[in-house]
């Protein structure tokens, strides 16, 4: 089971307009689904795993634990090449619900626009040049100065999947206000990063040896790994992304902990989910 922390008294569950037993059998139809967009394996620059089957697994947490329905606007940010976006085209409403992805990437919001969009025109995708030392070190459009180009309160979700693991910290309190500007009352931000908590054991057996290199950055509230591109994995101390998430106004209702760092969970990454207040002061 994974540690879910910090549900509040007043909040209510996050709770979706399906069955978990529609849900898994949906999960299934879509891994084993040969009929649906998948990338040639060369091509896919983000993610371990079977293509499918990852984002699969992630639509069944956003509906399990951030309550996605089907009739929710979508804004998936870093999309990279449409892991996400393929399995949502067999959840959301095609009438009732939009979903938008964008990334700095180029060549995955190409096979997007060329294998989705004319199949389920209200998946839409967009390149935004947005300047990131991995993905796109020439990018004309700093993260700190990015503005997300849509209009306030236009998604009731956003996803940033493995995005945070990628920012600077000061990059990271602007996503998290344009996300909160960006989703009407009662909008929810599902985030996956490396949570950095005072008594991690790099020397877990268990952790991912990949990610047993994190050093403290000095003066700084994040993790980069010895040796690698400072944003080839960033982690954040345990605190950070709570107070930067909060500092826009969201509420923290799940903070789940990941299999990364050697301990037994439901998932690879930490989680966090932010629900926008559904009225403010």
């Amino acid at each position: 089971m994974s540690q879910v922390l910090a549900l509040s008294e007043h909040q209510s569950p996050l709770t979706s307009d399906i069955s978990d037993s529609h849900l898994a059998w949906l999960c299934e139809q879509i891994i084993s689904n040969r009929f649906l967009p998948v990338p040639p394996e060369e091509d896919v620059f983000v993610g371990d795993g079977d293509y499918r089957a990852i984002g699969a697994e992630f639509l069944g947490h956003f509906v399990r634990m951030a309550g996605l329905k089907t009739t929710e606007d979508v804004l998936d940010i870093g999309c990279g090449i449409g892991r996400i976006a393929v399995p949502l085209t067999q959840f959301l409403n095609p009438k009732q619900a939009i979903y938008r992805g964008m990334d700095p990437v180029r060549g995955g919001i190409d096979w997007c626009k060329r294998a989705i969009t004319p199949a389920y025109p209200n998946f839409r995708f967009e390149c935004s040049d947005i300047k990131n030392e991995l993905y796109n070190p020439e990018g004309e459009i700093s993260g700190r100065g990015m503005r997300l180009p849509f209009q306030d309160g236009t998604f009731d979700f956003t996803a940033m999947i493995s995005v945070a693991t990628h920012l600077p910290p000061d990059e990271i309190e602007t996503y998290c206000s344009e996300v909160f500007r960006v989703l009407r009352p009662g909008g929810r931000l599902f985030l996956t990063a490396f949570v950095i908590r005072e008594d991690d054991d790099p020397s877990n057996p268990d952790r991912d040896a990949r990610l047993k290199g994190f050093e403290k950055a000095e003066g700084q509230p994040c993790w980069h790994l010895r040796g690698e591109n400072p944003m080839a994995a960033v982690g954040f101390d345990d605190a950070f992304l709570e107070d930067a998430l909060t500092g826009a106004g969201f509420d923290i209702h799940t903070k789940s902990f990941g299999t990364w760092r050697g301990e037994t969970a439901a998932h690879y990454q930490d989680f966090l989910i932010a629900q926008k207040p559904r009225r403010t002061a």
